[in-house]
C-alpha cells in the first residue's frame, strides 16, 4: 500500500472560511467547511495537526446507537436517537430531505475506553409529518456523521402509524359436530400495522395448546380440536391485539353431540296365548349411547313384534279294556288298554289309572312255586359277564400307562420354560468337503434317541450330524434321531401347550399367523409367510445343552390392546415371540415391516414392549443412544430389525413432531369376480403399508369373491388432521349410474391416523342400465384434503378381466415357516465362523469389522456393535436377517475381501456345496 498523504494546517484564510461557512445553517455549512479546511490542508505544506480532527485523523464515524422502527400510536410523537464516535456532526435525513437543524437535540461527551468524542443526536416525528408522505411510500429516516476521515450512513429506521381495523375479515361460526369428529374454527384478525397476534377464548378463558393435546392453533390462526369431546362445548372467542386496540370476534357456539345407539335386542318374550294365535315380542333402548346436546334419536322402532301360534294342549283319554288273556302258569289272567284315544299331546294330561289290570282266574285255589334252578343260573351268568368287563377295562388301562409312560421317557417336557434338553447333532450333507471341514469328525462317541419337532431341511435326509470338530465343541455323548409328526398334529400340541400358561392366553388358536419349531444351539429362523415377519436365532444364542420351543405370533389389533396418547400412533405390526424368561446369550433379531416415512425433524420413534403384567412401556426410542444394551433397531425404508434379548411381545409406536410427518398407505381395490345382478360393488381399501396387512385384506377378498381391478398405489398420509376423501367420476352416464347421493366420501382423519385400524374401506355401489353391460370405465380420486393424493382409471371387463390377479401371492408361495440349523442361514457355517476370528481382532490398518460394517452401509451403528463380545457376529446376523432368502453371497465375499484380511477365495464354494 502507498504512504498516505499527511494532514496540513490550513492557511488563515482557508480557516476564517471554514468558520463561516460551518456558522451556517444546516449541513451544507458543515459540509462547505469540512471542503474548506481539506483544500487548506492540500495546499499547506506544514504537518502540524488539526487541533479537532488530529487526534484520529483516519478513523471515520461508527454508530453506536442506530435509529430503530417505531410505531405511532393515536397522535402521540415518537422519537429517533442515533450516537456515533468520532463524529463532528450528525444530522438525519428523512425521506431524502435534511432535517432542519434546529429540530435536533445535540449531546456531546467522551468514549472512556477511547478518548474519543461521542455525539448523539434526536429528533421527534410527528403523524402529521407521517401523514404528509400517506400512500406514496412508507416514511423513513436515517442519520449521516461526518469526521475528518469521511461520512456514515445509519441504518434506515421506518416511522408507520399503528391502527387496527374493527372488522375481522373472516370470524368462526357455530357449529355442530359428532363427537370424536374433528373442529376446524377459522379466525382471520383485521388488518393492522403491527400485524394482529390471535389467541382464543372458550367461554371466556384462555384455549393453551400446551396445556390440552386435543387442542391446536395453526399458523392460519384457526382453532383446531383434534377429537370433539363433550366437555368442548362451549363459546369459542377469537381475539386480536396489538399495541394499538384489542378486537373481539363474535362468539361462535360449538355444540358436540352425540347421535343416540341402539342396545341389543331382548330375548323374544312367551307368546301371548297359551292355546292359539298370540304375539310375542322383544325391546331394544336408544341407550348405546343415549343422544346428547341435539344428537339423533335411534332410527327405526324400539319393539318388533310377530305372530305366534300355541298349539292348544289335548290331555289323553283311555281306549276300551282288552279282552282277558289266558289264565297262565300263575292263575292269573290280565287286560290291558292304552291312553290313544287321543293321546295326549301338546303338554297335555296323560291318562290317570292303570295300563294293567290283573286277577286271579281260579278263585285264588292255584299255589306259587319256588323259584326254579333257571332264575340262579340266569344271575350267576350276569355277574361273571360284569367281572369279564372290569378285567378287560384294567388290561385296557395298564396297556395305555405303558405305552405312554414309554413314550414320555424318549422325550423330555418341551413346555414353554424347559431348559433340561440335550443338544441335537446335525452336520451338513457335504461334512467331506476339505474347504469346509478340516478335521475329521470323532465316529466313536455313542448315541442315544430324541422324539420330537426339530423340523429339518425339507430336501436333507431325516437324520442328520455334524462332525465334532474345533468349530463346534464336542456334543454330549449321544445320537440323535428325528421323528416328524403331522403339521396339523403338531400345531394343535404346541398351541395346546402354550395354552396352559397364563400369560399365553391372548395369543390366537390357529396357526395362519404364527410359526413355530424347536432349536438348539445351532440357531433358525422362524417366518410368517407373506408378512415380512419373521425371527432370526443366530447360532450359539441358545445355551449349548439347552433346547427350546420358539413361536413367532402376527396379532390382530383387536386381540391385543395397545394404549396411544396425543398424536402417537401405531407404525408396524404387534408382534409376540416367546417364550419370554428363556436364557439367549446373543440377540435375536426381529424384522417387521413399518409404515412411516422416518425423519428426525418429523418423527419421535420409539419401540414399545408388553411386560407379563400386560402394560406397554417403551424399551428403545429411535435414534438415540439406547439405555440399554438389550435392545436396538435398525429402521430402514419399509422394514426395521429389533434386536432383543428378552423376547416378548413388541410393536412400533411413533409420534409426529409436525405437520410434515407422514405415514404410507397403500390403496388397494376391488370387486366382485362375478356379476350375476346389475348392481356391481367396488371397494378402495385404505391399508397401512405392511405386507401382514395386504395379506389380511387379500385372504378377505377371497372369502368375499373378490378380484383386484387395479394395481395398488402409495399415498403419503400427513398428520395436518384433514380427512381422506374418496370420489368416483367419468363413468358413462348412457351405460352405469353411481348409487352415491353426496359428491364424495370421506373417512376421518384420527380413524387413519391411530392405526388402530389396520384397514379401512369405501363402497362405491354401481349399477349398470343393461345385463349385457361388461365393460366399465371410470376414475376413483383418493385424496388428504389439502395434501397427497392418488387417482385410479379403471378400464376393465367386468365378466373376464384378470389381469391384476398376479398382484396377489398364491397360497402355494409361502415357503417353510420354520428352518433349523444350518439351512435358515446363507453363510455357511464354517466359513461364518472364519470370518469372525480374523474380523474380531482390531486391525493395524483398520482392516477389521468396522471396515466391514462400512463396506456394507452399517456404519452408523458401530457403538452398538462394539458393545456386544462379537460385533463380527453382530454384523453378519443383521445381513443373514436382511437378505434371507434371497442374500447374495458373492457381493458379502467381496466385501470380506476388500477389507484385505479375508481370504476371498474361501466364497468360491458353490451354494449348493454349502
Amino acid at each position: 500500500m502507498g504512504a498516505r498523504p499527511r494532514r496540513r494546517r490550513a492557511p488563515a484564510a482557508a480557516a476564517a472560511a471554514a468558520a463561516a461557512a460551518a456558522a451556517s445553517p444546516g449541513p451544507l455549512g458543515a459540509l462547505l467547511a469540512a471542503a474548506l479546511l481539506a483544500a487548506a490542508g492540500a495546499q499547506q505544506s506544514a504537518t502540524v495537526a488539526n487541533p479537532v480532527s488530529g487526534a484520529f485523523p483516519d478513523l471515520l464515524p461508527h454508530f453506536q446507537l442506530e435509529p430503530e422502527d417505531v410505531y405511532i400510536v393515536k397522535n402521540k410523537a415518537v422519537s429517533l436517537a442515533c450516537r456515533a464516535t468520532p463524529a463532528t456532526q450528525i444530522y438525519f435525513k428523512c425521506n431524502g430531505e435534511w432535517v432542519h437543524q434546529g429540530d435536533h437535540i445535540t449531546q456531546h461527551s467522551t468514549d472512556r475506553s477511547t478518548g474519543l468524542p461521542v455525539m448523539e443526536v434526536r429528533i421527534e416525528v410527528t403523524r402529521q409529518q407521517v401523514e404528509k408522505i400517506f400512500g406514496l411510500e412508507e416514511y423513513w429516516c436515517q442519520c449521516v456523521a461526518w469526521s475528518s476521515s469521511g461520512t456514515t450512513k445509519s441504518q434506515k429506521a421506518f416511522v408507520r402509524i399503528a391502527y387496527l381495523r374493527k372488522n375481522f375479515e373472516q370470524e368462526p361460526t357455530a357449529r355442530e359436530v359428532s363427537i370424536e369428529q374433528g373442529i376446524v374454527l377459522p379466525c382471520r384478525p383485521p388488518e393492522g400495522i403491527p400485524p394482529a397476534e390471535v389467541e382464543w377464548l372458550r367461554n371466556e378463558e384462555l384455549v393453551d395448546p400446551a396445556l390440552d393435546a386435543n387442542v391446536y392453533v395453526t399458523p392460519e390462526h384457526s382453532l383446531v380440536l383434534r377429537q370433539a369431546r363433550l366437555a368442548d362445548t362451549a363459546n369459542y372467542t377469537c381475539v386480536a391485539k396489538n399495541i394499538v386496540a384489542r378486537r373481539r370476534s363474535a362468539s361462535a357456539a360449538i355444540t358436540v353431540y352425540v347421535n343416540g345407539g341402539w342396545s341389543t335386542w331382548t330375548q323374544w318374550s312367551g307368546c301371548s296365548t297359551s292355546c292359539g294365535r298370540g304375539w310375542q315380542k322383544r325391546s331394544r333402548t336408544c341407550t348405546n349411547p343415549t343422544p346428547l346436546n341435539g344428537g339423533a334419536f335411534c332410527e327405526g322402532q324400539n319393539v318388533q313384534k310377530t305372530a305366534c301360534t300355541t298349539l292348544c294342549p289335548v290331555d289323553g283319554a283311555w281306549s276300551e279294556w282288552s279282552k282277558w288273556s289266558v289264565c297262565g302258569a300263575e292263575c292269573t289272567h290280565w287286560r290291558s288298554r292304552e291312553c290313544s284315544e287321543p293321546a295326549p299331546r301338546n303338554g297335555g294330561q296323560d291318562c290317570h289309572g292303570p295300563e294293567l289290570d290283573t286277577h286271579n282266574c281260579t278263585s285264588e285255589l292255584c299255589s306259587h312255586a319256588a323259584p326254579g334252578a333257571e332264575d340262579v343260573a340266569l344271575y350267576v351268568g350276569l355277574v361273571a359277564v360284569a367281572v369279564c368287563l372290569v378285567l378287560l377295562l384294567l388290561v385296557g388301562v395298564l396297556v395305555y400307562c405303558r405305552k405312554k409312560g414309554g413314550l414320555d421317557a424318549d422325550v423330555a417336557d418341551s413346555s414353554i420354560l424347559t431348559a433340561g434338553f440335550q443338544p441335537v447333532s446335525i452336520k451338513p450333507s457335504k461334512a467331506d468337503n476339505p474347504s469346509l471341514l478340516t478335521i475329521q469328525p470323532d465316529l466313536s462317541t455313542a448315541t442315544m434317541t430324541y422324539q420330537g419337532s426339530l423340523c429339518p431341511r425339507q430336501d436333507g435326509p431325516a437324520k442328520l450330524q455334524l462332525p465334532n470338530g474345533h468349530l463346534l465343541s464336542p456334543l454330549g455323548a449321544g445320537r440323535h434321531t428325528l421323528h416328524h409328526s403331522s403339521p396339523a398334529a403338531e400345531g394343535a400340541d404346541f398351541v395346546a401347550r402354550l395354552s396352559t400358561q397364563s400369560y399365553f392366553r391372548s395369543l390366537p388358536r390357529g396357526t395362519t399367523n404364527m410359526a413355530y419349531g424347536t432349536f438348539n444351539f445351532l440357531g433358525g429362523r422362524l417366518m410368517i409367510p407373506n408378512t415380512g415377519i419373521s425371527l432370526l436365532i443366530p447360532p450359539d444364542a441358545i445355551p449349548r445343552g439347552k433346547i427350546y420351543e420358539v413361536y413367532l405370533t402376527l396379532h390382530k389389533q383387536e386381540e391385543v390392546r395397545l394404549p396411544l396418547a396425543g398424536c402417537q400412533t401405531l407404525l408396524s405390526p404387534i408382534v409376540s415371540c416367546g417364550p419370554p424368561g428363556v436364557l439367549l446369550t446373543r440377540p435375536a433379531i426381529l424384522a417387521m415391516g413399518h409404515c412411516v416415512e422416518a425423519s428426525a425433524e418429523n418423527w419421535s420413534i420409539r419401540l414399545k414392549k408388553q411386560s407379563c403384567e400386560g402394560t406397554w412401556e417403551d424399551v428403545l426410542q429411535l435414534g438415540t443412544e439406547p439405555c440399554t444394551e438389550l435392545y436396538y433397531c435398525q429402521l430402514e425404508a419399509q422394514a426395521c430389525y429389533v434386536f432383543t434379548e428378552q423376547l416378548g411381545r413388541f410393536a412400533l409406536v411413533g409420534e409426529s413432531l409436525s405437520m410434515a410427518a407422514s405415514k404410507r398407505l397403500k390403496l388397494v381395490l376391488f370387486a366382485p369376480a362375478a356379476c350375476p345382478s346389475l348392481e356391481y360393488n367396488i371397494r378402495v381399501y385404505c391399508l397401512s403399508d405392511t405386507q401382514d396387512v395386504l395379506k389380511e385384506v387379500i385372504q378377505l377378498e377371497k372369502q368375499l369373491g373378490g378380484q383386484l381391478i387395479g394395481a395398488p398405489r402409495v399415498l403419503h398420509f400427513k398428520d395436518s388432521y384433514h380427512n381422506l376423501r374418496l370420489s368416483i367420476h367419468d363413468m358413462p352416464s348412457s351405460l352405469w349410474k353411481s348409487k352415491l347421493l353426496a359428491s364424495y366420501q370421506e373417512i376421518p382423519f384420527y380413524h387413519i391416523w391411530s392405526g388402530l385400524q389396520p384397514f379401512l374401506h369405501c363402497t362405491f355401489t354401481l349399477e349398470r342400465l343393461s345385463p349385457s353391460t361388461c365393460e366399465l370405465a371410470c376414475k376413483i380420486w383418493v385424496w388428504q384434503v389439502e395434501g397427497d393424493g392418488q387417482s385410479f382409471t379403471v378400464n376393465f371387463n367386468i365378466a373376464k378381466d384378470t389381469r391384476f390377479s398376479d398382484w396377489l401371492v398364491p397360497d402355494s408361495e409361502v415357503g417353510a415357516p420354520a428352518l433349523v440349523g444350518p439351512s435358515a442361514f446363507k453363510i455357511p457355517f464354517l466359513i461364518r465362523q472364519k470370518i469372525i476370528s480374523s474380523l474380531d481382532p482390531p486391525g493395524t490398518r483398520g482392516a477389521d469389522w468396522r471396515t466391514l460394517a462400512q463396506k456394507l452401509n452399517l456404519d452408523s451403528h458401530l457403538s452398538f456393535f462394539a458393545s456386544k463380545p462379537s460385533p463380527t457376529a453382530m454384523i453378519l446376523n443383521l445381513w443373514e436377517a436382511r437378505h434371507f432368502p434371497n442374500g447374495n453371497l458373492s457381493q458379502l465375499a467381496a466385501a470380506v475381501a476388500e477389507v484385505g484380511k479375508q481370504d476371498g477365495a474361501l466364497f468360491a464354494v458353490s451354494e449348493a456345496e454349502c
